[in-house]
């Protein structure tokens, strides 16, 4: 057991579980209700990711004003990631052979918007941690990432069936039009039901809202899918899990129109963790009720005309050149800066399709991909290098060990968003809403582990809870 960092004691913490400590406001928790359960609200407003950096402000006026907080197991990684971030900015300047030269401040938007995305998670982290169950209970938490599933499903529906759907929203009116006609800022202001790509050989919508981008709506709702099934499908009331299972044969609807290889390769994870788990608790009953509903939904799609579009999607791999050629690239480019990266992303020059420089009317996918575009790993080598990349897997795969032991609903879907987290990072991006989702797991694993008394024979063997840490400008209070 790693030994707490020199810190005054605090009762709430050194029992644990926090329920005599008062509610330091009238409505503790507040920012995460607001986060979760009125995000379409934020994105029909234009500040669908932009309110997670709003939102943490009074999320760290809340941590100051503790006596002290308190920190994850491994959390001394995430610190080291967030160090190592900042210091390959030292290295924007650089422009390795194969990519678009550029200056530090053409460069300087992305690397703010990316340390944004990964302070924002860390104070979500410790905020919702740090939160006692009488101020915000883990299962009202677990019911709003449950019902952000929801919102997800509805914002794939009417990426399905109204995909022309979007407003100009009240942000993107208060902006220059030389700032939001550009294609990234318009990805974060301007709400769209659906992405238009020509995947099958044609175009045609991939759902995206209530997100800017089809790969992030796809990442969410993976993660979030275990917190709905844990907050519906488990509880006691019959109609709510016929509401929660109805939900579910909805959600196929647009699983299936994003043509989203990533996601369903996802679930097929997801199902797979959720079988060893259920295998090695005896659990074969259950095992045998999912295998009959899997090849009953396996019928119910060949005989729809959801098969047919399953299949012309495994038929037509377009983007895999596209990501061969930037997974290459990025491995290329890296030799020359491999421990520290670049900072950020940075532009190839020539496409899979094209050795020249830009798009036009004949070649739609010829000009200039962005490096580290493609999945979180090949964006963290791009900007970090290998150093920043084992950081930040480090911290990942730390939480997952920490919390091995936990058998409650709240480990299972804990450890299964990490296990997806992880196996994404190859595929798709995590900032912003992905890591705050995450990172929302992590934090109810880490109040699980604290507030649940451990059992006499595992305590000797349980890692430690949480490092109690003195914020700036406190002093230590008498024992």
């Amino acid at each position: 057991m790693s030994p707490a960092l020199p810190a005054p004691t605090l009762a709430s913490a050194d029992r644990g579980s926090g329920a005599s400590e008062r509610p330091m406001s009238r409505h503790p928790g507040w920012p995460l209700t607001a986060l979760l359960t009125l995000y379409p609200l934020w994105w029909l407003l234009g500040m669908g990711t932009l309110i997670v950096f709003v939102l943490v402000l009074p999320m760290v006026l809340h941590l100051w004003r503790r006596r002290r907080i308190v920190v994850p197991p491994g959390f001394g990684l995430w610190l080291l990631f967030l160090a190592w971030v900042v210091a390959s900015t030292a290295f924007l300047g650089m422009n390795p052979p194969g990519t678009l030269p550029d200056t530090v401040s053409g460069r300087i938007v992305s690397v703010g918007f990316n340390l944004a995305g990964y302070l924002s998670a860390t104070i979500v982290l410790l905020y919702a941690g740090n939160l006692s169950e009488t101020e915000f209970p883990r299962r009202r938490l677990v019911r709003h990432l449950g019902g952000l599933f929801v919102v997800v499903v509805a914002g794939g529906l009417l990426g399905t069936f109204a995909p022309t759907f979007d407003v100009t929203s009240p942000v993107e009116l208060l902006l220059p039009d030389s700032v939001a006609e550009d294609v990234f800022v318009q990805s974060l202001v301007h709400p769209t039901a659906a992405q238009l790509h020509e995947v099958l050989g044609y175009q045609s919508p991939r759902p995206s809202a209530p997100f800017g981008f089809t790969n992030t709506w796809g990442h969410c709702f993976a993660l979030l899918l275990g917190w709905f099934l844990i907050s519906h499908m488990s509880a006691g009331h019959t109609r709510r899990r016929a509401a929660g299972l109805v939900v579910l044969l909805l959600a196929a609807i647009p699983v299936v129109y994003s043509l989203n290889r990533g996601l369903w390769l996802g679930l097929g994870l997801a199902l797979g963790v959720a079988a060893v788990r259920l295998a090695r608790r005896g659990r074969f009953a259950v095992i045998t009720g999912l295998v009959a509903a899997l090849s009953l939904t396996a019928v119910l799609l060949t005989a729809s005309p959801l098969g047919a579009m399953v299949q012309a999607r495994l038929d037509n791999g377009h983007s895999n050149d596209i990501r061969t050629f930037t997974t290459q690239r990025t491995l290329e480019v890296l030799a020359h800066s491999p421990v520290m990266g670049f900072g950020s992303t940075r532009a190839a020059l020539g496409s899979s399709n094209s050795i020249v420089v830009g798009s036009d009317a004949d070649c739609r996918r010829c000009g200039n991909p962005t490096l580290g575009s493609n999945g979180q790993v090949w964006l963290l080598l791009i900007a970090q290098g290998i150093g920043g990349t084992a950081l930040y897997v480090g911290f990942l795969l730390r939480s997952l060990w920490a919390y091995r032991r936990d058998r409650t609903p709240i480990g299972d879907g804990g450890r299964l968003v990490l296990v997806l987290s992880l196996a994404f990072m190859l595929v798709y991006n995590a900032l912003t809403m992905p890591l705050v989702i995450t990172f929302l797991s992590i934090a109810l694993m880490w109040r699980q582990q604290r507030d649940e008394p451990a059992r006499p024979a595992e305590i000797s063997r349980r890692a430690p809870a949480s490092r109690p840490v003195l914020l700036a400008g406190q002093t230590r209070s008498p024992a």
